[in-house]
Formats: C-alpha cells, structure tokens, sequence
C-alpha cells in the first residue's frame, strides 16, 4: 500500500495525469473507494507476467496521501480521535479502514457501526 499511496502522490505532485502502481487486492479495494471519492479517475490491472500493476488515472485532486503504520485499531466511537491525528480538517479527506464486513472509510463504517484497522488517509 506505501507504494501505491507514495506512487500517486508523486506522480501528481509533478502535474501527470496517469500512474502505474504495483497489484493487489487490497490495493484494488482503496483504490475503488477513492475512486468513489472522485480522488482518482479511472484504474484498470495490467497483467505483466508477474504480479501486475494498475494503471490509475490522475484528477489532481490528491494533496497527500499516506499509509498508517502501523495499522491501530480504531472502534466504531473513536474515529474522532484519528480523524484530528491524520487528516487537516473536520470533512476534509478520508480515513481508511479496513473492517471485517470489508475495505471501507470512516464514515462508511461509522454508518455500519464497525471498527477495524486503519490503512491510510487521503486528502
């Protein structure tokens, strides 16, 4: 996940439109909520031979981006708490976590009622 985040970040902070970052599920699943977050524009997985890679389409609308090491636990009563640690605003960005009903943010899971482990944050 470090590689994905630290991939888009510095391919936006140079003004491209468009990324390559390392495969996997997990990454996958972030990448669809940020897409759902309109952060990114389209991706799609380009198998080379080994463990693939998505191509991600760049909006410009990353600030920052990063994973949470190491991953806390958050309950379903505390993303207060980490949303004033790692984001710079209240409703500015998105923690987001990883839950057992799935990869999620936090208002989604707040919504749902879980906690899990936070992955990252973007803003």
């Amino acid at each position: 996940m470090a590689d994905v985040f630290s991939v888009m970040k510095n391919t936006e902070a140079i003004g491209k439109k468009e990324c390559v970052a390392p495969a996997s599920s997990l990454a996958r699943d972030v990448l669809k909520i940020m897409q759902e977050h309109k952060y990114i524009g389209s991706f799609e997985f380009v198998d080379d031979g080994k463990g693939g890679k998505f191509k991600v389409q760049l909006l410009g609308r990353i600030n920052d981006c990063n994973v949470i090491r190491p991953r806390f636990s958050v309950g379903k009563a505390e993303f207060i708490k980490w949303e004033k640690r790692f984001l710079p605003s209240h409703d500015i960005g998105m923690l987001i976590v990883s839950t057992s009903k799935g990869v999620m943010d936090q208002k989604a899971a707040q919504q749902n009622e879980v906690g899990g482990k936070l992955l990252g944050y973007v803003y």
